[in-house]
């Protein structure tokens, strides 16, 4: 008899590789379950119901919710005889393998999706983390940054830890239909602009937004039409971020929330940019798969899953950590020498045919579910 499945999700809206996880869970025959523990019923949970999964949404704002989640997530587990339990995200792992432990779940995963955020930032939350490193009977780290710290930094059992990177339909950022492309151009006021410098993070210190804006600014006198877009433009660092912005003029800069169509947005960039500030600030970073997927020649820094697959001049650019006259360069030199541009989209495309595909992720989350008939 299959196994049934169950992931528990905290604060998704919409994240496109649950999507595809799905469509080849549902191929398989899978047994597949989702809890959600949002504020509000969300795209994905609307998607999985569109598609006849069975689920349970519960209404979740903040960790004092944690005890009413935990009971809830007890009884739907222990009602619906689930087998193995897969958490995602920080409030998810807390109330999900809880509740998996009590209802005596014999294979309780949660994926690893910070790395020493809180080691570094949030010493208190650290206890949270090893708590759940207890409770879980394994552990998906998403890139060597995490296994490391799971293992070296937190001292979890190698055999508890399993390196599983992302899965990525690569195809779906290359064939993006030309109409789309066009609505998003109009949506964002787009058609009269060259270049466009597109970012896709959210307004965190770490991530490193204050370093390209002073690179853009000098950009400008070469490129008076370039743009620069925003995606995610919310976080933490927003007020420090907005106030940046308003030294460069008006009509050179979009701010873009949420942005559904995430295919078609990147078909909008001449170049991508993504510059974390230090190594481990990532735990993967998956604009690094997206961006070469889609074909947007890209300047990058080394954290998370870059470190083991970006090499500078191959298929990106490089840049020092925090340094926006290194950025200013790397993004000229991408604009202005076409060769370089073909060669790094060519090679990027390359570097992550294989790595990261949505069939190569599945197999081996199978294997980890001992998913058998």
């Amino acid at each position: 008899m299959k196994p049934s499945v169950c992931l528990i999700l905290s604060f998704h809206d919409r994240a496109v590789q649950y999507e595809w996880f799905i469509e080849k869970a549902l191929e398989q025959q899978m047994k597949l379950h989702f809890i959600f523990l949002n504020p509000e019923q969300w795209h994905i949970e609307r998607y999985v119901r569109h598609r006849k999964i069975p689920c349970l949404f519960i209404k979740y704002n903040s960790k004092k919710d944690i005890p009413r989640a935990t009971a809830l997530i007890y009884q739907y587990l222990f009602k619906n005889k689930i087998d193995i339990v897969h958490t995602h995200l920080f409030d998810a792992n807390i109330s999900g393998l809880t509740a998996a432990w009590l209802a005596r779940v014999k294979k309780r995963i949660y994926t690893r999706h910070h790395s020493d955020f809180h080691h570094r930032f949030h010493r208190g939350a650290v206890k949270y983390d090893r708590y759940c490193n207890r409770l879980a009977t394994d552990i998906v780290a998403i890139s060597k940054n995490v296994e490391e710290i799971l293992i070296n930094t937190e001292q979890v059992k190698k055999s508890k830890v399993h390196l599983i990177h992302h899965g990525f339909e690569l195809d779906a950022f290359k064939n993006v239909n030309t109409e789309e492309v066009e609505q998003l151009r109009v949506k964002y006021n787009l058609k009269d602009n060259h270049p466009v410098v597109g970012m896709i993070s959210r307004y965190e210190k770490g991530k490193g937004i204050q370093h390209v804006i002073p690179a853009f600014q000098k950009l400008l006198k070469e490129y008076p039409n370039a743009v620069l877009v925003l995606a995610n433009s919310h976080g933490s660092y927003a007020r420090e971020i907005k106030a940046m912005l308003k030294q460069l003029p008006d009509h050179s800069y979009r701010e873009i929330r949420f942005e559904y169509n995430l295919f078609a947005l990147y078909k909008l960039f001449d170049v991508f940019v993504h510059v974390p500030e230090y190594a481990e600030y990532e735990a993967f970073g998956q604009v690094y798969v997206e961006a070469l997927a889609a074909g947007v020649p890209s300047v990058f820094t080394l954290s998370g899953i870059a470190l083991e697959f970006i090499e500078d001049r191959k298929n990106a650019l490089v840049c020092k950590y925090g340094d926006s006259s290194d950025i200013y360069n790397a993004l000229s030199e991408i604009l202005s020498d076409s060769s370089l541009r073909e060669l790094i989209i060519s090679e990027g495309r390359k570097s992550i045919a294989h790595k990261f595909s949505m069939n190569l992720y599945f197999r081996k989350l199978l294997n980890l579910y001992n998913y058998t008939d």
